[in-house]
């Protein structure tokens, strides 16, 4: 009997030991260019997909110029409330937390730069300029008092945090780590696991002792929708879907029955409206664009000289100017690039020229089908016409024709009229 408890005890002792020596998940994500919805589902996910399997942290390595802050409220939401430790790593040597980034640094249990890197500007601005003093005011204060409760909650420098949405300041990692803003410094992830062993960090379950020694890696993509959302949310790219969307629905009202101009018209209008949602959007700069393709298939159908068409151009460069809503603290990253607008007003009014002017000559063009395009047409006399009745062949067919004179056959003539099925002809 003592021999089989010794046994049990061995195999349970072995147990404990594989179990202790058998390597830790540590989930990564990386998060390069602007906060939008899909950085915030995307992180959102990855912490949950890392608590369901157990992981010993989630490490997101950031690299961003800014981006919604509203998206930036829920991400700091989801670092604060995370049942396991969340790292943010500012990497690779060249990369910022700037804007947004700033705020999702300092949420992070463990805050770590790498060498090269920089964190700062804070400051909420607004992509056009439509602030006025008092807005801009509320704004900032909303945004220092967000950025001192993150600070205060973490432990970290609550005066740089505040200044850096009030003075946009900006540090380098050696300063970032002096000031206490950050953490650590570390070259790569490797550096990194080996330096946050041990480290004790509070999460929203309790306080945690991190064992990043032996560890496995598992990196966690985004899914196609996710991505595809990415895309999308980008300003520029949602901007410029809703104007292949609105040209593919004027094409189908210059020629309907196309099919084709209209499906790929509103496949990226919608697309382009998906994206846009995402966007803190001005419903009127949305209204002016509605209004140019309402102008622009205007002209098709009634003759302006040119007035609706102005009217349309007019309306398109305003709408594209003011679709990113102006009363919103955006940051720096989300803007439609003033390029963008540009280039895009200038093709879309050329190619709208070109086919208004296509369309204005088929409207002057003679008519080539019925008694309209029979008028003026050459023939040739196939029977001798006598008495003023003969017969014609015009465009390969033979017409009966009348005429006030004899005019043998083999001579040329041309339609001077159309009555029922019979020509009339003289004699060239």
């Amino acid at each position: 009997m003592k021999s089989l408890y010794s046994i049990l005890l061995a195999v349970i002792l072995l147990s404990c030991t594989a179990y202790s020596q058998e390597s830790r998940l540590v989930y990564h994500i990386k998060i390069d260019g602007s906060i939008n919805p899909s950085t915030s589902d995307y992180i959102h996910r990855s912490i949950e997909e890392a608590k369901n399997k157990n992981a010993e942290c989630l490490v997101i390595e950031l690299n961003t110029p800014g981006g919604l802050l509203k998206s930036t409220r829920y991400i700091v939401t989801d670092l604060l409330t995370s049942p396991i430790p969340v790292i943010v790593f500012v990497s690779p040597s060249g990369s910022q937390a700037a804007s947004a980034g700033v705020f999702i640094t300092l949420a992070s249990n463990i805050a770590v730069m790498a060498p090269g890197t920089n964190i700062g500007a804070s400051h909420p601005v607004n992509t056009q300029g439509g602030m006025d003093s008092v807005m801009s005011e509320k704004v900032t204060n909303d945004a220092a008092a967000f950025i001192r409760s993150i600070s205060e909650k973490r432990r970290r420098n609550v005066k740089w945090a505040e200044d850096a949405v009030r003075k946009s300041v900006s540090i380098t990692e050696t300063e970032a780590l002096k000031d206490s803003v950050i953490d650590l410094i570390a070259n790569d992830m490797n550096d990194l696991l080996q330096k946050i062993d041990g480290r004790e960090v509070e999460t929203s379950t309790g306080k945690k002792i991190l064992s990043t020694k032996n560890y496995t890696i598992v990196n966690f993509e985004e899914g196609w929708f996710q991505k595809l959302l990415g895309i999308i949310s980008d300003p520029n790219i949602a901007y410029i879907l809703m104007m292949i969307g609105m040209w593919g629905i004027i094409l189908e009202f210059y020629h309907p029955g196309g099919i084709l101009p209209g499906v790929v018209g509103v496949i990226c209008i919608v697309l382009g409206l998906y994206g846009l949602h995402t966007l803190p959007i001005n419903y009127a700069g949305l209204a002016l664009i509605v209004l140019a393709i309402i102008l622009f298939i205007a002209e098709i159908k009634i003759t302006s000289y040119g007035m609706l068409t102005v009217g349309g151009v007019i309306c398109l460069f305003l709408g594209s100017m003011m679709l990113i809503d102006t009363s919103s603290p955006l940051e720096a990253a989300i803007d439609i690039s003033m390029g963008v607008v540009i280039t895009t007003v200038v093709i879309i009014s050329l190619l709208f020229m070109l086919l208004a002017w296509l369309v204005i000559k088929a409207h002057r063009r003679k008519a080539m089908t019925g008694e309209s395009g029979m008028l003026g047409e050459i023939g040739e006399v196939f029977e001798d016409i006598t008495g003023g009745i003969g017969t014609v062949r015009i465009m390969g067919e033979l017409w009966k024709a009348e005429s006030n004179e004899s005019i043998p056959k083999g001579s040329k003539v041309k339609v001077s009229g159309v009555r029922d099925l019979t020509i009339r002809v003289q004699k060239i």
